[in-house]
């Protein structure tokens, strides 16, 4: 039964998915802790050190079985959780008890499950950008050819097209995948290092062969899914890392963030909308509003993800020497915050790009209301090779253009610039001619090739790597 008595975390009741609250759940870290026990044993054991096949088998057999109540028990009486855990495990393998957690350090569960968590995050991270990023490229292609208003300062400025624009928010998408790959590439693990990371007490075990230390390093690295492995440590791995891979997560924050602010403004321009449910409420007071409200919702956890990537700097910032453990309780809730909120954040830009409502009438009608500003250099043009002079006909259109204006911001009036223009006697154009010179994806450039160049060169190559990982079931929960 729920208690409504004591705090519960949003993203894990409202916001993220059940593999990332998985992937940060007890039981996931305790048998991650017990497999580096079965794979620091079997290792000792294949390089001389004193322990049974049946010890081993023991280890395997009861990863599992975890009795997290004595667990709980042992930690309040040790004031140490590795500890705790040691017992727990010894309390099913009896036989193993003696060698389990041989030689290593805390750090040696505590650091490498960490790493694990990191690299598996980043894979589920990377699963679901690449299906935020196939929706993505499906909605420019369908798009690429629509001419829409372009804004600078949030003012109208030339035509490009609704497919380029959703390529503007992909590019980010794209660099922040490159981030990626890269982090995960180069994700390493702690290994085998002892209380300093000078491998002391392994030198020991195994009577100062520093080569079979190196190779119980290695192998121990490679049985976690690690071939890269930190030569160089203290008693943890540099928190360097954390750095790393939370400035992935910021990065796709911020391009999440980004795109979601030009949706929120792009539905109040009633041109492109996220889905709306058929029972939605948009406000309790006003039954008419469709807010934005899983756009907003992604500014608001991406504005998260971004604060908690400034943790992991000074964490690592502040460590003293070979380790400090104020690192600890920061690190619990900073990093699986960040990987919670950004699961939530791509989930949501799942649902949202799976079903974008484009208003075609209302893009057109916009771009009609401003684009006689825009094809006046055209009518310029087309004026001279009638026969006109160049610089009266600047003259006249900047003249007709402000009288227009006017119209419209004084008065509400429609733009009844090229009516004034067909009437003007020094324009060399009637209305039907200069009609002709407005059409709209005449004005959008190379838009429609850029996307199709973008697309084909930077975004399929990734998504066909990735293809096993199409397809998506989210539910948002709210």
């Amino acid at each position: 039964m729920k208690d409504y008595k004591s705090y519960s975390n949003p993203l894990q009741e409202r916001y993220a998915s059940p593999e990332m609250l998985y992937l940060f759940s007890p039981h996931k870290k305790f048998t991650t802790w017990r497999k580096l026990w079965v794979a620091l044993a079997e290792s000792e054991k294949e390089l001389g050190l004193n322990i049974t096949d049946e010890q081993i088998a023991e280890l395997k057999a009861n990863v599992e079985n975890i009795d997290f109540e004595y667990a709980a028990q042992m930690e309040r009486k040790f004031r140490h959780d590795v500890m705790a855990h040691v017992h727990t495990y010894g309390e099913c393998c009896p036989k193993a008890m003696p060698i389990i957690h041989l030689g290593a350090t805390s750090a040696f569960v505590g650091d490498n499950t960490d790493v694990i968590v990191l690299k598996e995050g980043l894979e589920i991270v990377r699963k679901k950008m690449v299906n935020v990023m196939d929706n993505m490229k499906k909605f420019a292609l369908k798009y690429k050819n629509m001419p829409t208003l372009g804004f600078t300062h949030f003012q109208p400025a030339q035509l490009t097209t609704v497919g380029k624009r959703a390529c503007l928010w992909l590019q980010d998408f794209v660099l922040d995948f490159e981030a990626l790959e890269f982090a995960h590439e180069n994700l390493r693990f702690r290994g085998v290092k002892g209380t300093t990371g000078t491998q002391a007490s392994f030198l020991h075990l195994f009577e100062g062969n520093h080569a079979k230390v190196r190779t119980l390093d290695e192998t121990v690295s490679k049985k976690m899914g690690f071939d890269k492995v930190l030569t160089i440590t203290g008693q943890t791995y540099t928190r360097k890392q954390d750095t790393r891979v939370l400035a992935v997560l910021a990065a796709i924050a911020e391009s999440a963030h980004k795109m979601a602010t030009d949706l929120r403004l792009l539905a109040n321009l009633k041109e492109i909308e996220e889905p709306f449910e058929k029972n939605q409420i948009g406000s309790s007071a006003m039954a008419y509003k469709r807010n934005p409200m899983r756009s907003e919702r992604v500014c608001s956890l991406s504005r998260h993800v971004i604060a908690l990537s400034l943790n992991p700097y000074m964490t690592h910032a502040t460590q003293w020497f070979e380790r400090t453990l104020d690192d600890s309780a920061n690190r619990r809730i900073g990093i699986s915050e960040a990987f919670l909120a950004i699961d939530a954040i791509l989930e949501l830009l799942y649902n949202i790009t799976d079903g974008m409502v484009v208003y075609e009438k209302m893009i057109t009608k916009r771009v009609m209301e401003e684009l006689p500003f825009m094809a006046t250099e055209n009518i310029i043009m087309e004026s001279v090779k009638r026969g006109a002079d160049r610089q009266v006909m600047h003259e006249v259109i900047r003249v007709n253009s402000m009288e227009a204006g006017k119209r419209v911001k004084m008065e509400g009036k429609d733009n009844d610039l090229l009516d004034r223009l067909a009437a003007d006697k020094d324009v060399p154009l009637n209305k039907e001619e200069i009609m002709a010179l407005l059409d709209p994806i005449k004005f959008v450039g190379r838009a429609p090739e850029q996307v199709d160049q973008f697309l084909g060169e930077e975004v399929t190559p990734v998504i066909e790597k990735y293809e096993k990982f199409l397809g998506m079931d989210v539910d948002i929960k709210v």
